[in-house]
């Protein structure tokens, strides 16, 4: 059994990309703390599914279709889950997306692009939430980095770049917002077995090479990544802040 944290029970918590993957775990974490939580995602169909999910389990969660890389469409979205939850308390900067690419083909656009799905919107949906945790002098934010730089992985350099950019604004939103009592983290995923990781990029060979570098040798699944997660968004993680946490089972 995950953890229950009794001070996150009735805060309102934001997930970005929450409709499946790490994010629809991190939402049924929240939503056994008996928080108020409200998801973003772009793909309807499985974020409905999740919705359906968990009310046949008595927890009721809202979902708003968003996509992130149109910032007024971000802020709408997250204006949408204020006003039907309350203040955010709690922001968790999930939403990316880890295309593979060359170099050699990636125009002016496509940079553009993989920026505002893996780190533009962040610091956006950052600004957009941190009066709230301004108002109650408390709050907790945690930004979702990738081993991949730290790894020097090759095959997708701007998803890289993006990446490692998350640790440089989360130590900066925690020096500047430390003041009013609101905490700022990454978290730093190892190869997460998720759907889309088993169906576009998991080989025999990768699993392999995978059980070799990491120390502990098994998979990992998205709830290795939002049980930490939800640790730090409660108070049991209050003085933990401007550092990146890394869940990638010893690998790097």
């Amino acid at each position: 059994m995950a953890a229950i944290y009794p001070d996150l029970e009735g805060k309102t918590v934001l997930v970005t990309g929450g409709g499946s993957g790490i994010g629809a775990s991190i939402v049924r974490g929240f939503a056994r703390q008996k928080a108020k939580v409200g998801f973003l995602d772009i793909a309807r169909d499985p974020s409905t599914r999740l919705v359906d999910e968990l009310a046949s389990q008595g927890f009721a969660v809202r979902y708003e279709y968003c996509d992130v890389t149109n910032i007024d469409h971000l802020r709408a979205a997250i204006d949408q889950i204020r006003a039907s939850l309350g203040p955010i308390r709690v922001l968790i900067n999930n939403a990316a997306h880890d295309d593979r690419h060359t170099v050699e083909s990636v125009t002016p656009e496509y940079w553009d692009d993989r920026i505002a799905v893996n780190l533009k919107h962040q610091f956006f949906a950052a600004q957009a939430v941190l009066p709230d945790m301004q108002a109650a002098k408390d709050g907790a934010i945690v930004n979702f980095g990738s081993i991949s730089w730290m790894t020097a992985q090759g095959g997708m350099p701007v998803y890289t770049a993006s990446k490692s950019a998350v640790l440089g604004l989360t130590r900066g939103l925690a020096r500047d917002y430390g003041v009013w009592n609101i905490r700022v983290n990454a978290i730093v995923p190892g190869w997460i077995m998720t759907e889309r990781q088993i169906e576009k990029w998991v080989t025999p060979q990768g699993e392999a090479d995978l059980m070799k570098a990491q120390c502990l040798k098994r998979k990992l699944y998205p709830d290795d990544i939002s049980r930490v997660v939800v640790f730090l968004a409660s108070e049991e993680a209050s003085a933990c802040t401007s550092q990146h946490y890394v869940v990638d089972g010893g690998r790097t």
